[in-house]
Order: C-alpha cells, then structure tokens, then sequence
C-alpha cells in the first residue's frame, strides 16, 4: 500500500529539496554538548493534519504518517509531489484535566511556502488543511 509513496520519496529523496519550516528559537538544551530539545516558534501557517486514534501511541503516529505521505506523494487534487518539509509535527492530546495523555495523535505536515496561499486538496477526507496560529514547538 505504501510501495508509491516510497518510490516517489525515494526519487525525490535529495536532501537539498527538504524545506525547513522558518522559525524562532527561543531555548536549547543541551547536556554535555549533546542536544537535548530545542524550543521553537512557528508563525502562522497551513499545515495537512490528520488525527489518529489507535490502541497504542506508536501506531497512530505511524498511521498517521503514512496517510500525510500519500497526501505529500500525488495522493492530493494538484496530483504532484508536494515536497518534504521537515519536521513533521506530532501533537499529543491530554485529557480534559490534562493530567495524562489520551490514544489520540494529531501528526501534521507544514505545507510548503509556495502551497500556502492555495494548498492542494487532500484525496483522503481524514487529512484536512489548518491554519494554525503562530506555535511553539519542542524538536528533538
């Protein structure tokens, strides 16, 4: 099922195509000269979300993933490669009392700086465009 995706990845896998999202940073930390975590701000965007809900955490990321790679991989109504912008976010979801975390992910994708203004329409009903306000990120 994913055989189209990879291959299209796989031919257009040049590092120099990747598009770092732009963004602030606001903190490092680092232990012992190795990176622990950066804290980043994003500016409003578009990005393709999907939202998951599988038994375990690893598995809706995962699913989740694959999903935005078809959408990424022509699976979207402009039926080209959009490019890979990195990273991928993925959001973790708490419950009400945000005391522990819930089964679901949101695993989203930074449209592209020339996909902004009109993104391409994903094939795929679960993925839908936001706009999100600026955020604040941690990267690993």
């Amino acid at each position: 099922d994913m055989a189209e995706p990879i291959q299209q990845l796989t031919r257009n896998n040049n590092p120099q195509e990747r598009q770092s999202i732009p963004f602030t940073l606001i903190q490092r930390k680092e232990k012992l000269g190795d990176l622990l975590y950066e804290k980043r701000q994003y500016g409003k965007a578009k990005w393709a979300c999907i939202k998951m809900k599988e038994k375990q955490y690893e598995q809706s990321i995962c699913l989740g993933f694959m999903k935005l790679m078809r959408y990424i991989c022509e699976q979207n109504s402009s039926g080209l490669y959009l490019g890979i912008t990195v990273p991928i976010v993925t959001i973790v979801h708490t419950n009400e009392a945000h005391s522990a975390m819930t089964q679901a992910v949101t695993v989203a994708y930074y449209l592209p700086e020339v996909l902004q203004e009109q993104p391409p329409h994903p094939f795929d009903s679960d993925i839908i465009i936001e706009e999100w306000p600026a955020t604040i990120v941690y990267s690993r």
